[in-house]
């Protein structure tokens, strides 16, 4: 006489659904982890976007920097509109970074990293010319908190960098601007970008 057929004890179903669920647990895990990587290249690809698309603005406005000779404050002398520190960077351009509501042939442009808590991040300031204190009395036309590192550096007659500039009596050879940026919790910092004036020592 045949025996019938005979199912699967307790055992056996407890052990498959335990090899079932380490399988899934594992599963999961891995794509759990792929999810993350893939996120956190978006998250980087967007931060160096960022940053290049913020150092390549800059630097068509400073590229367009011009040996403009004007009054810099309440003082009647004229001198060469172009100062820079490691942090800040004053010149005029004939590209303004944020356009006029009327065409102007000249701005003057303030570039400033300001760690104060009230406005932190990337300033550009802009007024047309000529006026008196085209520096101080400029006006916001761009603001990016996500700026947390700005740096200028500047080349003389003799091809050496220097970390400030009285333009007084001429202008650099060219600017290194170097930029970095904190976005989505990721620091993305650029090469330094040179970038030539065509007018040093002018």
């Amino acid at each position: 006489m045949t025996r019938g057929a005979r199912g699967f004890t307790l055992v056996e179903v407890l052990i498959a659904l335990a090899i079932v669920g380490a399988l899934l647990v594992i599963a999961f895990g891995g794509m759990r982890v792929a999810l993350a990587a893939w996120r956190q290249g978006e998250d980087r690809a967007e931060a160096y976007q960022h940053v290049r698309g913020v150092a390549l603005s800059l630097a068509r406005a400073v590229g367009s920097a011009y040996p403009y000779t004007g009054p810099r404050g309440e003082a009647p002398e004229s001198v060469r509109l172009f100062f820079g520190s490691d942090t800040r960077l004053e010149f005029v351009a004939q590209s303004p970074p944020a356009p006029f509501p009327a065409p102007i042939a000249f701005a003057a442009v303030v570039v400033t990293l300001d760690e104060s808590a009230e406005r932190p991040g990337l300033v550009v300031r802009q007024r047309a010319l000529p006026n008196r204190n085209p520096f101080t009395d400029a006006e916001v036309a761009f603001h990016d908190p996500t700026v947390t590192e700005l740096k200028f550096q500047y080349l003389d007659e003799s091809g050496a960098w220097q970390d400030a500039w009285d333009g007084t009596n001429a202008m650099p050879r060219a600017v290194r601007i170097t930029l970095g940026v904190t976005l989505n919790g990721r620091t993305e910092r650029l090469p330094p970008l040179t970038v030539s004036l065509g007018v040093g020592g002018e």
